[in-house]
């Protein structure tokens, strides 16, 4: 429920008390049975029962029925029905969990079922008090309840709001350095391979003979610093990487063939080999893949060639790419050389490379191989999965809550129909068990004989006579001690059976439609 200031609460409160405090003030004319002792206890107890209200919602309407079933049977009285809808509907509204409720209705019907009985009264007024307990205190209740669940799910709406509003802000600020990240991870990707290259050249030129001692030694110089950027470059694009951030989008624009084209004419010796639907090779011949797994594609060969460039140089390095169905394999080895092996610079490149395979529904393999040398296997899909996106918490909870009004305004509507159709249901079974107590059979009826004692015939008789009789009967004959009547049918009113004594024998008997 919303927050309200003190004086405010105060002020609902004091107006609640003078609106219930009416029909006790009514009461207060000595013709209607009233008299100013019972409205000072009523106003009283009413002004209790508003100022507890607040913390202890189901206290002011426990003290209301107990003030009203011994005046009214039927717990519908004049002084306190206002009091019973408006305490019902605060503590629908105000109460956290539903239980205590419960237990309360069925104590009040309880209760009073318990007091018909104590007083020998008949069953009528219990039904009265049914009737009047789902209409006056369950339904006030359920619309309570369903005003509850509707503020919370505005309140919800508005904090949802005010949330997404900040995180929106969030969200744009982790978009702009994610995508920091993703260029530093193209940064990399691509000088790091570029440099590599350098490095090849110059380690070319570093045992050219036609050059001097001092050319040589300068290109050794270049090797070695090409070498140490790399290194410097990954250190650097390491912290800028965001941790858990998504592969770059952007791959080198070039094909594997321009790609293995570039690595050889730098002086690394690499054969590109393909393979087509029908399992025939073909030289220099690659499947080209759509989206991220051509992306992916793309740097696994590019991190193959880089690989042997920097940890095996002078090694061959054969590129495989293998079409079969659905699946594109793709394989680079590199045969064995100086220093050939796995990556010995933490394989952080590796680690990034195996998170964009994933990413394009494939997997990456990578190891040693015999005789030497290292390989690196990917298997990429011709068609990336589709990322299915999770629905926002915010939403969820904003449907969940919707969700929770939907069932309490079902609970609103169907309760107080189902409490009526079972109290129908209820009375009718109820009067029909009545009346089937005082029904005389026509078999008993015709066996009846005038001038029989009452003690001979009334094992005939039903275990209850008529208490209401049918109006428009005809008077009683005269000179008879007593009259009972008996219906003839279960469900009609008419006829009836009337059976007259006198001195404890049958006078006379009748039947009167």
């Amino acid at each position: 429920m919303p927050e309200t200031s003190p004086a405010r609460r105060r002020l609902v409160d004091l107006a609640l008390w003078l609106l219930l405090s009416v029909p006790v003030l009514l009461r207060s004319d000595p013709n209607d049975g009233g008299s100013w002792l019972h409205v000072a206890a009523g106003v009283t107890v009413l002004g209790g029962c508003v100022a507890v209200s607040r913390r202890w919602p189901l206290l002011p309407l426990a003290v209301t029925c107990a003030a009203s079933l011994p005046a009214s049977l039927e717990l519908f009285t004049p002084s306190y029905s206002l009091a019973l809808v408006a305490f019902g509907y605060l503590a629908g509204r105000r109460q956290d969990h539903t239980r205590g409720s419960l237990w309360l209705f069925g104590g009040v019907a309880a209760v009073g079922l318990l007091l018909t009985r104590l007083t020998g009264t008949s069953l009528g007024p219990w039904f009265t008090l049914l009737l009047a307990l789902a209409l006056a205190i369950v339904a006030p209740w359920l619309v309570g309840r369903y005003v509850r669940q509707y503020d919370r799910l505005v309140r919800s709406g508005w904090e949802l709001a005010d949330r997404m509003e900040r995180e929106q802000a969030a969200v744009a600020d982790r978009e702009r350095l994610r995508e920091r990240s993703r260029i530093a991870g193209d940064m990399h990707d691509s000088l790091g391979h570029d440099l590599a290259l350098i490095a090849v050249r110059a380690g070319v030129l570093e045992v050219d003979p036609g050059l001097g001692p001092e050319q040589q030694r300068a290109a050794g110089e270049l090797r070695r610093a090409a070498a140490e950027a790399t290194e410097r470059l990954r250190d650097v694009v390491g912290v800028l990487r965001e941790e858990g951030a998504g592969a770059p989008t952007a791959p080198a624009d070039e094909t594997v063939g321009d790609l293995v084209d570039r690595a050889r004419a730098s002086g690394l010796d690499v054969t590109l080999s393909g393979e087509a639907h029908s399992g025939e090779a073909h030289s220099g011949v690659v499947p080209e893949l759509p989206g991220m797994a051509g992306r992916a594609l793309h740097r696994v060969v590019q991190e193959g060639l880089t690989n042997a460039a920097k940890h095996a140089p002078g090694a061959a390095v054969t590129v495989e790419v293998r079409e079969t169905g659905e699946r594109v394999t793709v394989r680079v080895v590199s045969g064995p050389g100086a220093g050939s092996g796995p990556p010995a610079s933490g394989g952080s490149g590796l680690v990034g490379l195996d998170e964009r395979v994933r990413l394009a529904g494939g997997t990456l393999t990578h190891g040693p191989v015999r005789g030497g040398g290292f390989a690196l296997t990917a298997v990429l899909p011709r068609r990336a999965p589709a990322a299915v996106p999770a629905a926002p918490t915010s939403a969820r909870e904003l449907d969940r809550a919707r969700r929770r009004v939907r069932k309490d305004l079902v609970r609103a509507i169907w309760i107080p129909l189902a409490l009526l159709a079972a109290l129908a249901v209820l009375t009718a079974g109820v009067a029909v068990w009545s009346q089937s107590r005082s029904y005389l059979e026509p078999d008993n009826y015709a066996r009846l004989l005038v001038g029989q004692a009452y003690a001979e015939l009334v094992e005939d008789l039903p275990d209850h006579a008529l208490e209401r009789l049918p109006a428009g009967l005809s008077p009683e004959p005269g000179g008879v001690d007593e009259c009972r009547y008996y219906r003839a049918t279960v469900f009609a009113e008419r006829p009836v059976y009337r059976l007259c004594f006198a001195a404890g024998r049958l006078v006379s008997r009748d039947e009167l439609g």
